[in-house]
Parts: C-alpha cells; structure tokens; sequence
C-alpha cells in the first residue's frame, strides 16, 4: 500500500499574500483535517455575519484589524489572534491595508448566514 504524497516544502505567508491584491477575498495556503488555513487582505468594513456552526480563528500578519462586536470591539496588531465563538455576530473592519490569516472548517462561507454579495468562495494558492 502507498502512502499519501504530502507536500514537504514549507508555506511563506508573505509570499502567499504577494500573490494576490482583491480585498475581502480569502485564499486556501493550507488544508489540516478538515480545515482551510486562509489568507486575505482586508481594508474597510465587511458585513455583519455569523458563523453558526463553528468558531472563526483571525490571526493579523500585518496591519491592524478590528473585529467589532455587538457587545464591544477586539482590536488586534501583528502576531495577536482572537476566535470568534460560534453564532456570535461581528464584522470586521481595517483602516488601513490589512493582511490576516484564518483557521476554519473547509467550506465555511466568509459571510457565514448573512450571505450577500461579499459572499465568495476560497480560492486555492499553490
């Protein structure tokens, strides 16, 4: 029996992020289990949505992202994380140019049930 070919080389971020420029447009750079590990340039303020089935990781790379909540703002630098809960509302929103990177069950939709015209699919980066 063979074993599953795997992919040995390691992902540069920065490389994955400076091959593309759409704002708002999540990019598949890694699969683990049954998750996508996604990038995204982000500048603006998206749509007010939730996730009802499952958390949303956002970790900044570069820039600054604010996640608002209807209950209080989470603002997040390079290097910080936040996860959002599962069914909680939030709308992200970047004043400047920002880059993040997320962790999420593979097929979530990043407008989760307010869908819309934001609503893309992830694209694969190889």
């Amino acid at each position: 029996m063979t074993a599953p070919t795997r992919k040995t080389a390691p992902v540069n971020i920065a490389d994955k992020l400076a091959q593309f420029s759409d704002l708002w447009s999540q990019r598949t750079i890694a699969a683990l289990n049954d998750y996508e590990v996604k990038v995204a340039k982000v500048h603006g303020e998206f749509v007010w949505h939730e996730h009802e089935d499952t958390d949303e990781l956002f970790l900044v790379v570069s820039g600054r992202l604010t996640i608002q909540l209807r209950d209080g703002d989470v603002v997040l630098g390079p290097g910080e994380i936040y996860v959002v809960p599962k069914g909680v509302e939030h709308c992200p929103k970047a004043d400047e140019e920002t880059a993040i990177l997320l962790l999420e069950p593979k097929g979530t939709l990043n407008t989760g049930s307010a869908g819309g015209p934001l609503t893309l699919a992830a694209v694969p980066l190889d």
